[in-house]
């Protein structure tokens, strides 16, 4: 994030579309989104969901803010029936065509939806397994309770969420301001939960892109907002786990390594990411 902010949010969902609609183009080819492993039937997902999802074979899976339907594809090709959510309709459109292009349009169906929508949009409640949502999704959204309630509202009794993303912690931080060593400087108060306005013309997936559409208003949900949004909505918590690294690069400052995560450069100053798993009480 760079450039002007504000606490404005008139127009927030208009400027955030128009924003995912250009970076579809760019994603489809930028090299953060390595597509060749999905293509030759193995489609990979991050470090952190690799290491904790677990088995999807069988499952019904709702993949909420899907974005073009790289991770709802490996999901399919692993043996789960996928529902992908998106508001974003150039979004939906590559997604749509990228399960026609690998066969698994029988596997993975795509809504083009805002979130707050999607009970509509849908209408399956308690029909899924899984509800899944990863990576740069809650940032976007102003109302968490209300996401936590839609996620209880898809869930089969016994469902579970997974959930990955940016550590809400490193949210306070950016690199238009940074430190003299190069860390990033501050950015937002933690426990302010006001939107946030700002323009930024790049792109976390291709360096060498620069955004047409390049304003954004975003919200940082404190983790206790998160977690006791979920747990008032039906879900008990069965765990949550904090991580030094995250898939893209956050921070100028921040290393890749062979995990395909960037991490610290020395010691992990603070947490990047955060990933939990809720299932919801009967």
């Amino acid at each position: 994030m760079s450039g002007n902010t504000s606490r404005d949010s008139e127009g927030w969902r208009e400027l955030n579309r128009a924003s995912w609609d250009e970076r579809v183009g760019i994603h489809l080819k930028a090299p953060g989104y390595d597509l060749a492993p999905l293509r030759a039937g193995r489609g990979q997902l991050n470090a952190v969901e690799e290491a904790e999802l677990g088995s999807v074979d069988g499952l019904r899976v709702l993949h909420l803010q899907c974005h073009f339907g790289a991770d709802t594809l490996a999901l399919a090709q692993r043996g789960a029936s996928v529902v992908g959510l998106d508001f974003s309709p150039a979004a939906i459109t590559a997604a749509n065509a990228l399960a026609r292009e690998l066969g698994l349009a029988d596997r993975a169906r795509f809504v083009c939806a805002d979130l707050y929508d999607a009970p509509q949009a849908i209408a399956e409640p308690a029909a899924f397994d899984l509800v899944y949502v990863s990576w740069g999704a809650t940032c976007w959204l102003p109302d968490i309770r209300r996401w936590a309630e839609i996620v209880a509202q898809f869930l089969k009794p016994g469902g579970r969420l997974y959930y990955a993303d940016a550590h809400p912690t490193a949210y306070i931080f950016d690199d238009f301001a940074p430190e003299p060593d190069g860390r990033p400087g501050w950015f937002s108060p933690y426990l302010e939960r006001q939107p946030l306005k700002y323009t930024d013309p790049n792109d976390y997936a291709d360096p060498t892109a620069r955004l047409e559409n390049a304003t954004n208003v975003g919200w940082l949900h404190p983790l206790s907002d998160i977690v006791t949004g979920l747990i008032d909505a039906g879900l008990s918590l069965d765990w949550l786990h904090e991580h030094a690294s995250l898939p893209w690069r956050m921070f100028k400052v921040l290393e890749k390594r062979d995990d395909g995560d960037w991490h610290w450069p020395d010691r992990p100053w603070l947490p990047l990411a955060v990933s939990l798993k809720a299932t919801r009480r009967r």
